[in-house]
């Protein structure tokens, strides 16, 4: 079995990262580690240089400056053995509406020294009872576990993931996401791209926020840009009507409150900044127009 990661080192090592289109810079100096088995979400607006990063780290588009090794390897000099041990699920597939699920494993497991028994795999995505459909008769949801499936029929050991629950309904995300937790626990590394902050918040060890090509913040999802050190917006009714306070020490500020009222506070209800308050904070700081975000 081939060994997860660099030998010990980082997944992905990119270091003053720059990618030019004619005078326009989309990528400024990044600089980003990843390390082996880890969900890494990459979070932006329109624009913001999501795509190009990732087709760079991908092998399918060069770079102007900097480095970039993705499991030790320069990925646009990359050969096939370096293809074979990385797998990419696109945002939209659709080339194989003509045959069923099992033909379409059967005939990309032919492409990899050591796939995945495509059985096997189907099982494993949650496709069982759909193996003898044609790929254009699947719902949203099960084509989007298709596609994870040829993202990994060749045992990748990093897996991009490019806004993978787009257009699914609340309880196929729910069961993709589940779906992505075991590939991280076996010790794929995962990049994800996505609008939904709830699933980066759900799903990422850690995220990095590019604006205007330029990386803002990385971090945990509970501490980035500061999150962990916001104030906490307490709300109640009092007798004069709504009251709310801003407090960095919501626990005390409750109990005190408690005190003061001699009871419970009625309306009472505790808004602590979610990750998507922290990341609207960062690209309107970093000058991102609204309808880009």
């Amino acid at each position: 079995m081939r060994p997860l990661g660099n030998e010990g080192g980082p997944a992905i090592e990119v270091k003053g990262l720059r990618k030019l289109y004619g005078s326009s810079v989309a990528l400024h100096d990044v600089d980003l580690e990843v390390h082996p088995g880890e969900i890494f979400a990459v979070l932006g607006p329109n624009g913001a240089g999501k795509t190009t990063l990732v087709e760079i780290l991908e092998g399918f588009r060069p770079r102007d400056g900097g480095t970039v090794s993705v499991l030790g390897t320069d990925p646009y000099r990359a050969g096939e053995d370096w293809r074979a041990r990385i797998g990419v699920v696109l945002q939209t597939t659709g080339e194989f509406e003509d045959l069923n699920v099992g033909e379409v494993l059967e005939h990309f497991a032919g492409y990899y020294p050591d796939a995945q028994d495509p059985d096997e795999l189907i099982e494993r995505v949650g496709l069982g009872a759909k193996r003898k459909a044609r790929a254009s008769k699947l719902s949203g949801g099960q084509q989007r576990r298709l596609d994870v499936a040829l993202g990994i029929v060749g045992r990748p050991e990093v897996l991009f993931l490019d806004e993978p629950t787009t257009g699914f309904d609340p309880e196929a995300r729910r069961d993709f996401w589940q779906l992505i937790r075991d590939l991280a626990a076996g010790g794929t590394t995962i990049v994800l791209t996505t609008h939904y902050l709830d699933e980066a918040e759900h799903l990422a060890d850690r995220v990095a926020v590019i604006v205007g090509g330029r990386i803002l913040d990385v971090g945990v999802p509970q501490t980035l840009g500061g999150r962990d050190t916001e104030a906490t917006v307490v709300r109640w009714s009092g007798a004069d009507g709504p009251q709310s306070a801003a407090t960095t020490a919501p626990t005390k500020f409750i109990a005190d409150l408690h005190a003061r009222l001699g009871g419970e506070a009625p309306g009472l209800t505790v808004h602590r900044p979610s990750l998507e308050d922290v990341y609207l904070t960062m690209i309107g700081a970093a000058g991102a127009s609204p309808e880009d975000r």
